[in-house]
């Protein structure tokens, strides 16, 4: 039998401080209630608020201001994904997922890249570079460089600035 887990009042406090962002339909730089005003909505005392707003506040849906209290905040997905950027090496991935991924990721920014070639002949020509740099690869190392900044360079080129964030 699994031991069922209670779930944490700061986390529940987080959820519902983004649930009233998106139904009052605030946007970055809109003033939020006070710590102690929401602990009094949610009736639960102000440190789990104050965790909640810390923990939103790590990702970039609230700030705290001296002087100003809690605001909206702008998530920046470029320092976001740069805390996430190590998960695969925390889980144990099957590497044909991962090869499955990077396909699906791969083939659906095609289109993009390839119209943006249209204007920008560089991305053409900073690929071919890199597969000319392949060809003279003779050790792994070199060789999983190489690919990794050529499938970076391909998403950097599809111009799709929420998936060229989660590269960082």
């Amino acid at each position: 039998m699994q031991t069922l887990q209670r779930p944490k009042v700061r986390d529940q406090a987080t959820e519902q401080i983004k649930q009233y962002i998106i139904k009052k339909r605030l946007v970055p730089g809109d003033r939020l209630p006070t710590e102690t005003q929401l602990a009094e909505t949610f009736g639960i005392s102000r440190l789990s608020v104050r965790e909640a707003t810390k923990a939103l506040e790590f990702l970039g849906i609230v700030e705290s201001k001296t002087g100003v209290g809690l605001t909206v905040g702008r998530i920046d997905m470029s320092r976001l994904t740069e805390h996430l950027s190590f998960h695969t090496a925390l889980l144990d991935v099957d590497p044909q997922q991962l090869i499955d991924s990077r396909v699906i990721l791969e083939t659906g920014v095609l289109p993009h890249v390839i119209k943006r070639m249209a204007n920008d002949p560089s991305i053409e020509a900073s690929l071919r570079e890199i597969v000319k740099k392949f060809e003279a690869a003779r050790d792994l190392k070199t060789f999983i460089a190489l690919d990794i900044q050529f499938h970076r360079t391909l998403l950097e080129a599809s111009g799709l600035q929420p998936l060229v964030a989660q590269l960082r």
